[in-house]
């Protein structure tokens, strides 16, 4: 397992080490690496050499360190997906072979509130459904969702909700479809109810994706804020250069 000197910086060597010995399960996720002195004597590097190199491996999120436990191999994510085309929760998780289910945890119509009213540029006189879920993959809970629509735009009412997708409910009457979302991501440490409906520790972080939805003529359709949880979910876009 030692490191072979060769014409790269030591650390560089050492990062490809515990990346090669991560991937073929000499260390396996979630598991603790031996400590800072172990680890670097059979190496046969410094620490501040091995520090470094855990530096970057925690940058890259391969591992993990917590203070006065010690360092674990990250779990990867078992959902990976581009954003560039809006795909359904449903099919992330049908694509690993998981099986998707929801757990409705609240629908309800209310008055429009002046920041809805801004978002979805409407009126107060229009009323406004949120509907909250939890999405699992083999009953697991993996995303929280918190998604604002219209009620005018669920021409067959909630109940449908119950039986079918929030875009089939939507789209439904056929005057509106869903073109298109602006989608904003924010990291988040930890959130006292997502978290705790998603079964996340303090050390478990969250990805929250903000998307405004628009139908084919422009006009805003739906507002979703959903929490996906990090270590099961990562996305990713493919930039062109132009």
């Amino acid at each position: 397992m030692m490191v072979k000197t060769d014409q790269r910086h030591l650390y560089v060597q050492v990062i490809e080490r515990l990346k090669q010995d991560i991937e073929s399960g000499i260390f396996k996720e979630n598991e603790r690496f031996p400590s800072e002195f172990d680890l670097a004597r059979t190496l046969g590097v410094s620490r501040a050499t091995l520090r470094e190199a855990l530096r970057v491996l925690e940058e890259e999120k391969v591992i993990v360190r917590k203070h006065g436990v010690g360092t674990f191999v990250n779990s990867k994510p078992l959902f990976s997906s581009g954003i560039e085309q809006l795909s359904s929760v449903s099919s992330m998780i049908r694509d690993v072979g998981m099986e998707p289910g929801t757990i409705f945890m609240d629908v309800s119509e209310n008055a429009m509130c002046d920041d809805m009213m801004k978002k979805f540029n409407c009126s107060e006189e229009e009323r406004l459904v949120t509907i909250k879920r939890v999405r699992t993959a083999d009953d697991d809970p993996v995303v929280y969702c918190i998604d604002h629509v219209l009620a005018k735009n669920l021409p067959s009412g909630t109940e449908e909700l119950l039986n079918t997708s929030l875009f089939d409910a939507i789209e439904k009457s056929g005057t509106i479809h869903i073109a298109q979302a602006v989608t904003h991501i924010e990291p988040l440490g930890y959130d006292n109810e997502a978290s705790a409906i998603l079964r996340c520790g303090v050390d478990v972080p969250l990805l929250v994706l903000l998307q405004h939805h628009y139908s084919e003529e422009g006009e805003m359709v739906l507002y979703s804020k959903n929490y996906f949880r990090a270590d099961k979910f990562s996305f990713h876009v493919v930039r062109k250069r132009v």
